[in-house]
């Protein structure tokens, strides 16, 4: 008996590992993107403006419910204006976020706790408004 010790060449690349972990990595990241977005539900009206820049930002916001929040943390009027006196000092700029449904006389009243503290600009947040 002979026996050939040819050795061939192979010129085809196995893709099947390659497009397996492809899809573990896509359906990891399909899992986790979801759980990466945290803050409050808010239902911001809509209008047209420019985005912000993206720095760190004193945020109230007031909910629905009426509830007022600062940077995620519930708050009630009278201590949101106490801790606002003691940022109004290092960084006089604030950004304002209200549930479309809060009354506007809400809004206005949180307004004038804000400009009470010191704090003079204050921005109002909404959502980007859709052309069709």
């Amino acid at each position: 008996m002979r026996f050939t010790t040819e050795k061939k060449v192979m010129s085809e690349i196995n893709v099947t590992p390659f497009v397996d972990v492809m899809l573990v990595l896509l359906i990891i990241f399909m899992v986790t993107a979801p759980l990466l977005k945290q803050g409050l539900d808010v239902d911001l009206p809509r209008a047209k403006g420019k985005e912000l820049p993206a720095e760190e930002r004193i945020m109230v916001s007031v909910k629905k419910d009426g509830k007022i929040y600062l940077n995620r943390r519930a708050v009630s009027l009278s201590e949101l204006t106490r801790k606002l006196r003691a940022i109004s000092k290092r960084n006089p700029t604030l950004y304002l976020q209200a549930d479309r449904r809060v009354p506007y006389g809400e809004v206005v009243k949180i307004m004038g706790e804000i400009k009470s503290a010191g704090i003079e600009k204050v921005g109002l947040m909404t959502e980007p408004r859709v052309l069709r």
